[in-house]
Protein backbone atom coordinates (compact mmCIF):
# COMPACT_ATOMS: atom_id res chain seq x y z
CA UNK A 1 0.00 0.00 0.00
CA UNK A 2 1.34 3.47 -1.24
CA UNK A 3 1.18 5.94 1.49
CA UNK A 4 -0.39 9.32 0.16
CA UNK A 5 0.37 12.10 2.74
CA UNK A 6 0.41 15.67 2.39
CA UNK A 7 3.84 17.78 3.23
CA UNK A 8 2.71 21.15 4.40
CA UNK A 9 5.75 23.29 4.24
CA UNK A 10 4.02 26.76 3.98
CA UNK A 11 2.79 28.82 0.93
CA UNK A 12 6.58 29.04 -0.18
CA UNK A 13 6.87 25.10 -0.56
CA UNK A 14 3.79 25.15 -3.21
CA UNK A 15 5.23 24.85 -6.69
CA UNK A 16 3.11 27.69 -8.85
CA UNK A 17 2.28 27.18 -12.70
CA UNK A 18 3.46 29.42 -15.08
CA UNK A 19 0.85 32.02 -15.25
CA UNK A 20 -0.79 32.17 -18.85
CA UNK A 21 -0.67 35.31 -20.43
CA UNK A 22 -4.09 35.03 -22.75
CA UNK A 23 -4.14 35.82 -26.24
CA UNK A 24 -4.44 39.54 -25.31
CA UNK A 25 -0.57 40.22 -25.66
CA UNK A 26 -0.85 38.19 -29.04
CA UNK A 27 -3.78 40.14 -30.61
CA UNK A 28 -1.30 43.04 -29.64
CA UNK A 29 1.59 41.73 -31.15
CA UNK A 30 -0.25 41.06 -34.13
CA UNK A 31 -2.48 44.22 -34.71
CA UNK A 32 1.36 45.59 -34.16
CA UNK A 33 2.74 43.99 -37.03
CA UNK A 34 -0.03 44.78 -39.39
CA UNK A 35 -0.08 48.33 -38.88
CA UNK A 36 3.78 48.56 -39.18
CA UNK A 37 3.50 46.75 -42.20
CA UNK A 38 0.56 48.79 -44.13
CA UNK A 39 2.88 51.68 -42.77
CA UNK A 40 6.13 50.29 -44.80
CA UNK A 41 3.90 49.45 -47.90
CA UNK A 42 2.08 52.68 -47.70
CA UNK A 43 5.73 54.70 -47.40
CA UNK A 44 6.78 52.58 -50.88
CA UNK A 45 3.23 53.27 -52.65
CA UNK A 46 3.13 56.86 -51.64
CA UNK A 47 7.08 57.19 -52.90
CA UNK A 48 6.41 55.52 -56.09
CA UNK A 49 4.18 58.70 -56.59
CA UNK A 50 4.46 61.14 -59.13
CA UNK A 51 2.94 64.02 -57.24
CA UNK A 52 4.60 63.38 -53.97
CA UNK A 53 8.47 63.71 -53.75
CA UNK A 54 9.81 61.60 -51.51
CA UNK A 55 13.55 61.34 -51.18
CA UNK A 56 14.85 57.97 -52.22
CA UNK A 57 17.34 57.89 -48.85
CA UNK A 58 14.53 58.95 -46.66
CA UNK A 59 12.38 55.65 -47.52
CA UNK A 60 14.78 53.40 -47.49
CA UNK A 61 15.91 54.57 -43.99
CA UNK A 62 12.20 54.76 -43.20
CA UNK A 63 11.61 51.24 -43.56
CA UNK A 64 14.76 49.49 -42.07
CA UNK A 65 13.46 51.58 -39.43
CA UNK A 66 10.14 49.78 -39.20
CA UNK A 67 12.35 46.46 -40.10
CA UNK A 68 13.94 47.12 -36.62
CA UNK A 69 10.60 47.81 -34.47
CA UNK A 70 8.94 44.57 -36.63
CA UNK A 71 12.13 42.26 -35.19
CA UNK A 72 12.01 43.76 -31.46
CA UNK A 73 7.75 43.19 -31.69
CA UNK A 74 8.29 39.41 -32.92
CA UNK A 75 11.39 38.71 -30.73
CA UNK A 76 9.74 40.26 -27.83
CA UNK A 77 5.84 38.99 -28.47
CA UNK A 78 6.67 35.71 -30.59
CA UNK A 79 9.39 34.62 -29.21
CA UNK A 80 9.05 35.32 -25.90
CA UNK A 81 12.39 37.17 -25.16
CA UNK A 82 10.33 39.24 -22.29
CA UNK A 83 9.75 35.90 -20.02
CA UNK A 84 12.15 35.08 -17.73
CA UNK A 85 14.88 32.41 -18.46
CA UNK A 86 16.05 33.50 -21.85
CA UNK A 87 19.06 34.96 -20.75
CA UNK A 88 21.27 32.90 -23.26
CA UNK A 89 19.19 33.52 -26.16
CA UNK A 90 19.40 37.21 -25.84
CA UNK A 91 22.88 37.17 -25.66
CA UNK A 92 23.51 35.36 -28.85
CA UNK A 93 20.96 37.34 -30.89
CA UNK A 94 22.66 40.97 -29.79
CA UNK A 95 26.40 39.08 -30.53
CA UNK A 96 24.95 38.25 -34.05
CA UNK A 97 23.71 41.83 -34.36
CA UNK A 98 26.97 43.23 -32.99
CA UNK A 99 28.66 40.98 -35.83
CA UNK A 100 26.06 41.74 -38.49
CA UNK A 101 26.36 45.32 -37.94
CA UNK A 102 30.35 44.99 -37.65
CA UNK A 103 30.05 42.97 -41.62
CA UNK A 104 28.35 45.72 -42.94
CA UNK A 105 30.75 48.62 -41.45
CA UNK A 106 33.49 46.93 -42.38
CA UNK A 107 32.16 45.82 -46.22
CA UNK A 108 31.15 49.78 -46.69
CA UNK A 109 34.39 51.07 -45.73
CA UNK A 110 36.08 48.50 -47.55
CA UNK A 111 33.80 49.57 -50.90
CA UNK A 112 34.85 53.22 -49.96
CA UNK A 113 38.56 52.50 -50.10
Amino acid sequence: MTDHTIHSGGPSSVKRSHKHEGPKNHLLAFVLSIILTAIAFLAVAYGLAEDIHMERWFILTFIVLLALIQAVVQLTYWMHMKDKGHAFPRLFIAMGFLIALTAIAAGLFWSWW
